[in-house]
């Protein structure tokens, strides 16, 4: 038979009250009155019912994510990582985490009936916005979160991001200490804010190398592979095309990637090819796909738990911040453009 609260209460001869307070740790009770009851629950093996426990203390012991899954995103093993990290370490804290899928267009909706609901004691803002009214939102309501991205705010907030413009600054270099001039970038909306900052360290890193970024070089694709895939073509159809494409994403680098090799193209030789994130581990290849990496995976699932437990602790606001740094793992896909490395060969031979 399950124990309940009242069975539990009447073998200990307390009140349901005492009995409740001493398993949630309220000051008021007793060290030895608390010992005796965890004890004695131990024992026969209760388990308290979350609802009645929610009601009790006003907490759901749950944290959420509103995450506005698109069918491209169900494979996302980044994804899948970051999950598992936050999984790991809120168990830690004996926080369980829910994931709640959403269309774009009633995320709000969303978080409204979360809130008012209880279901959650806080929430993780993903894919963050230049402008983003999730995090308005939350704000005007003084309701617990941690954004995973920056965004545009005057009010402080908890948040773990990466340096994506120093991202969008190394692939470029690289890029150009190769040789290349006509680098093009496929980026994702420029709406989402790691889009925009890895758009603003490419266009930065050309200007300081003096080169002007030209429009025709610079595509934006949807957050999926058919988007890499059509905006390759694109580049591809141009009179002149690039020597070498950077891509934003590894949702759309996916997509670039079968593009270009439906076109005959070959790692190292022709165009030269940079992923951010790199190409997903699933994805069998016989080539290493040069990259732009940062540990998106268990790593930041963990740091982000770390980020929420510490705004539910009531820590300041601007002492939860979080920046990873991202850094280049070479791989076969970059080399000179075909006529620099001639042009050396050249040069070494008279």
């Amino acid at each position: 038979m399950k124990v309940n609260l009242k069975m539990l209460s009447e073998t200990l001869g307390l009140s349901q009250t005492t009995v409740s307070r001493a398993l949630n740790g309220y000051s008021d009770v007793s060290e030895a009155t608390r010992q005796r009851v965890v004890e004695a629950a131990k024992q026969l093996d209760y388990q308290p019912n979350p609802q009645a426990r929610q009601l009790a203390t006003g907490r759901a012991d749950a944290v959420g994510i509103v995450y506005p899954f698109g069918a491209s995103d169900i494979g996302d093993i980044r994804f899948g990582e970051v999950v598992s990290g936050l999984t790991e370490r809120l168990a830690e804290h004996k926080l369980d985490l829910l994931i709640h899928s959403s269309r774009p267009d009633v995320e709000l909706d969303t978080y409204r009936r979360l809130i008012e609901g209880r279901r959650v004691d806080a929430l993780i803002v993903a894919r963050t916005r230049v402008d983003d009214p999730r995090i308005r939102f939350l704000q005007e309501r003084n309701f617990p979160f941690v954004a995973y991205g920056r965004t545009k705010s005057k009010l402080p907030y908890a948040w773990f991001d990466f340096d994506n413009e120093a991202g969008g600054k190394l692939a470029v270099e690289r890029l150009v200490e190769l040789g290349h001039r006509r680098i093009a970038l496929i980026h994702a909306p420029l709406e989402l804010n790691f889009a925009m900052q890895r758009h603003r360290g490419f266009v930065k890193a050309m200007r300081e190398a003096g080169i002007e970024p030209d429009p025709e070089l610079i595509a934006e694709a949807t957050l999926d592979r058919i988007g890499g895939y059509q905006a390759v073509g694109r580049l591809l159809a141009l009179k002149e095309p690039p020597t070498a494409l950077l891509v934003d994403n590894n949702v759309a680098g996916v997509g670039a990637l079968r593009a270009l090799g439906d076109s005959g193209w070959k790692p190292g030789k022709g165009i030269s090819l940079m992923v951010y994130d790199g190409i997903p581990s699933e994805i069998p290849l016989t080539y290493k796909v040069t990259s732009v990496i940062q540990p998106t995976g268990t790593s930041s699932g963990h740091a982000l738990a770390d980020l929420v437990v510490g705004v539910l602790a009531g820590k300041p606001l601007e002492t939860l911040h979080r920046l990873g740094e991202p850094c280049l793992n070479a791989g076969d896909t970059d080399a000179p453009p075909p006529g620099a490395a001639r042009s050396r060969s050249s040069k070494s031979r008279s």
